[in-house]
């Protein structure tokens, strides 16, 4: 292994870690327990209960997980399903790392921002982000488990 590799593997590691903290605050802490808002699903909010779980490199399928996209910080994130969702896999997650070319842009744009309220709130918003060059999905930077809760 050369050594400008091995450089990199704890650069690239932190960085991962970093567009995570804002999902997994709470276990970050060691303490778990029940967080603030966390991310958006379809328009609504939720919250986490951190939980100190790795399920990076288990082998599980992917269909077994629901995707968050990590903003790192720009807004709140966003997850695809919730509880109550057909589709919902019980709190399983793979964050998805989101970097922005245009995050005004993106929000200035009507087939984007679809419910016009200034801020991404749905995987088809973010997916459209996507599709129109303001964002760019940088893949899957943390597997993990941690259950959530709707914010009436």
């Amino acid at each position: 292994m050369n050594k400008a590799f091995k450089l990199a593997v704890p650069i690239v590691v932190g960085l991962a870690l970093l567009a995570v903290l804002p999902v997994v605050g709470a276990s970050a802490a060691g303490a778990g327990g029940v967080t603030g808002p966390a991310f958006y699903v379809d328009g609504e909010l939720y919250r986490t209960v951190g939980t100190p779980t790795d399920l990076s490199n288990t082998g599980a399928p992917d269909r077994t997980f629901d995707v968050i996209y990590g903003f790192g910080g720009v807004q709140t994130n966003v997850a695809e399903a919730a509880p109550g969702d057909r589709d919902y896999n019980g709190g399983r997650w793979r964050v998805h790392g989101i970097s922005f070319s245009d995050y005004a842009g993106a929000l200035a744009d009507a087939s984007v921002d679809m419910n016009d309220n200034d801020v991404l709130d749905s995987a088809e918003e973010v997916e459209a982000a996507i599709t129109g060059g303001y964002a760019t999905d940088q893949g899957v930077v943390a597997s993990f488990v941690c259950p959530v809760i709707h914010i009436p």
